[in-house]
């Protein structure tokens, strides 16, 4: 067969799905329900039912909830000293019994805000041995799914006959897993869900960060791998359990897959196609995988061939970066060729003209990407700098150094040159790197790297760099806080949030772009227009772009200054949104909000009374980024660059200026918010860390008897 993504192989032909949600899932880790869980699970299977799909829940979680309600009202009516006496915990049964009706009323009360009827059906082990059973039991379903309803079925422990643990054969089913899996086969389902606590199937204890998911199961391959934990902590079953059962209905024709129902989307992710969780399938041992490292696999890679870097010299490293360069220039057609190929994609597909212009990889851009790698690998050696040198005592030196980082996983959005420009940085620094695209760039991206890895020497070796191809990736490279020492999220407010929601690795980044320009009182007028105008029409689409312009008061009524500017912008197509006071001034839109990123040909506008009140509106909507203030008076202007807690603030400059290149960095890995480690455009210095070293000749602390400490510092009196 062809190479196959299989979480797509099957999911077009799906009408009927069997879901079943375990009480690891529906509890919290006190035992109590987890209600949150349980309506995101809800507003799932509503939703898709409502998209026209046979929707059937198992659920498992009576016994739980049984037991809580009774070991409260027991609190309730114990006395004290019935308090001080141990007491026995509560017959299983009993507790199934009270907490069903329970459990029912919960689904029925969630599913009715959501306008969907839901039904009970309750059965045992011992009646699938009926023939006449089965045959009604797929009736009912049938008559139930014709009327859009939503059976939930549970084992009836209150009065099955089954004696835990279990571990017999003589039953039908023995937990709701495996009666899920009979579910599936009985009424013909075209795929099983089992909801766990985990994101599926792993090679390892999911919580050790070695541990690999397994995205497709091949029962001869991964039976004897594996070796599973114990038992779920408040279940009968656990992963064991889930995993006979995936294989029975798998092996009888239905599809299965295993995921996490914890996030509040993945039945509908399973649906689409998205490779989670594990797949089951009859037909997994004669698919052709598709071959991808997994995501420690790249990170172990690239932090090793940076430790083969490292171990270059200067003279070296500076001849990989050159030859980068000339690489580039040399397979300038090709690249070209492949980006173009990206743009007309992103144009068929309706794609804004923000992200094609950011996308595009306009004449001379390959010149002048070389040309900085040039300029970068002429800079000083950044590694090994004692940047501190101190005499602890006499024989006894110690030394902070320059060093990498290790192995930076950068995630970026649209921009190719975005690939160039940090690869060419991690070569500097000598870090390790992986990288994240967005699809929009496929091609681009791919021919950049090949033609950047082709360069590195095999001595380092191309898994220096990592081309990561698919967003499913990102999430298990996001759990590598032993191998990753740094993400670097370029893009949009929400895949920076989601990254920094998603991993214990710190992130360094700028959410939004919102640059201000603020003209004061005293500005002169042409340089104010020549700023502004540039500032928003340069590159619109860039982060450094203006998105807010303010204006003292007095400007609006002054000799037309004002209005030369707002007439010069909507001149260049710049469409205007005013605040409260420029919007009936200039009889403009009023903005729906001020914290906004345009990124396009258009912009906010608003009159303040002062340098104060600009600080203030600065503080209040943006983003911490670049602001700008055009002034002759240098008071004001000192009080701007002083009180903006801004990455950046200008004076009488463009927030274009705020660039890697133009600072002289040589490139940059992105601009930085963030107010520990870099800030504004990170270069090199950006990329790097310290460590101490200490030179002595046998020096023993021994409690500090007879050592005499100098603290001499060597560096600046030498």
């Amino acid at each position: 067969m062809d190479s196959v993504d299989p979480t797509r192989a099957f999911v077009n032909r799906v009408k009927r799905i069997v879901v079943k949600v375990g009480t690891a899932v529906v509890t919290r880790g006190d035992g109590r329900l987890a209600l949150g869980r349980l309506g995101a699970l809800c507003e799932q299977l509503k939703d898709i039912n409502a998209q026209g799909y046979e929707v059937i829940l198992v659920t498992s979680g009576a016994v739980g909830l049984g037991r809580q309600r009774l070991r409260y009202r027991r609190l309730a009516n114990s006395s004290f000293a019935d308090l001080q006496n141990p007491q026995n915990d509560f017959d299983g049964k009993a507790c199934a019994a009270v907490g069903q009706s329970s459990l029912m009323a919960l689904y029925d009360t969630m599913f009715s805000q959501l306008d969907v009827t839901s039904s009970q059906l309750l059965v045992t082990d011992s009646v699938f041995r009926d023939e006449a059973f089965r045959k009604q039991l797929s009736e009912t379903v049938k008559s139930l799914l014709k009327l859009r309803v939503v059976p939930i079925f549970n084992e009836n422990d209150a009065v099955s006959t089954r004696k835990a643990p279990y571990e017999d054969s003589s039953g039908i089913f023995w937990d709701n897993d495996s009666l899920a899996g009979l579910l599936a086969l009985e009424l013909k389902a075209d795929l099983l869900v089992l909801l766990s606590d985990v994101e599926g199937l792993y090679d390892g204890p999911p919580t050790d960060p070695k541990s690999k998911l397994i995205h497709t199961y091949v029962k001869e391959i991964h039976h004897g791998e594996i070796t599973f934990g114990d038992k779920s902590r408040v279940g009968r079953g656990g992963m064991t359990a889930k995993v006979n059962a995936a294989v029975c209905a798998a092996y009888g024709g239905i599809p299965v897959v295993i995921t996490s129902g914890y996030a509040t989307d993945n039945i509908k992710k399973v649906l689409r196609g998205d490779r989670i969780g594990t797949v089951f399938h009859q037909d997994a041992h004669l698919w052709t995988l598709v071959k991808e490292e997994g995501a420690r696999d790249l990170a172990v890679s690239a932090r090793e061939s940076s430790r083969q870097l490292r171990a270059l010299g200067s003279k070296d490293r500076r001849k990989i970066l050159l030859d980068v360069a000339d690489a580039l220039v040399a397979n300038e057609g090709q690249i070209i060729a492949e980006n173009e190929a990206d743009i007309a994609v992103a144009q068929e597909n309706g794609y804004e003209k923000a992200l094609i212009s950011r996308l595009a990889l306009k004449p001379g851009k390959i010149a002048a990407l070389a040309t900085s790698i040039r300029k970068l690998a002429d800079m000083e050696e950044p590694i090994g700098r004692v940047l501190q040198k101190t005499e602890l005592a006499e024989g006894l030196v110690l030394e902070k150094v320059s060093c990498p980082l290790g192995v930076l996983l950068v995630v970026f959005e649209s921009r190719p040159d975005a690939l160039v420009q940090i690869a060419s940085l991690a070569i500097q620094s000598r870090n390790g790197l992986l990288l994240k695209g967005g699809k929009e760039a496929k091609r681009s991206n791919a021919i950049l790297h090949k033609v950047i890895t082709s360069a590195i020497p095999e001595n380092v070796g191309g898994k220096l760099i990592g081309l990561v191809n698919t967003r499913d990736e990102i999430p298990d490279l996001l759990k590598l806080d032993d191998v990753i020492d740094l993400v670097i999220p370029r893009g949009s407010n929400k895949l920076v949030s989601q990254i920094k929601e998603s991993t214990k690795i710190p992130v360094l980044g700028h959410a939004d772009g919102i640059c201000h320009v603020y003209i004061d009182k005293s500005a002169n007028k042409d340089m104010a227009k020549r700023i502004v105008l540039d500032a928003k029409t340069d590159y619109p689409a860039a982060c450094n772009a203006m998105e807010t312009l303010l204006v003292h008061k007095d400007l609006v009524t002054d000799d037309g200054g004002f209005k030369q500017i707002i007439s010069g912008l909507q001149d260049l197509g710049v469409t205007l949104y005013g605040g409260p006071k420029a919007s009936t001034v200039l009889n403009i839109p009023e903005t729906s909000s001020f914290h906004h990123e345009y990124s396009s040909l258009a912009c906010a506008v608003e009159i303040v009374d002062d340098v104060t009140a600009a600080i203030n509106h600065i503080h209040e909507h943006g983003s911490a980024h670049t602001d700008c203030i055009v002034t002759e008076d240098h008071e004001v202007a000192e009080t701007f660059l002083s009180q903006v807690d801004s990455a950046a603030i200008f004076h009488n400059a463009s927030t274009r200026f705020c660039d890697g290149a133009r600072f002289g960095l040589g490139a940059e890995v992105g601009i930085s918010t963030s107010r520990i480690h870099a800030r504004g455009p990170v270069g090199v210095e950006g990329l790097l860390t310290t460590r101490w070293i200490l030179r002595g000749n046998g020096q023993v602390v021994d409690s500090d008897r007879g050592v005499k400490y100098t603290h001499k510092d060597l560096l600046t009196s030498t």
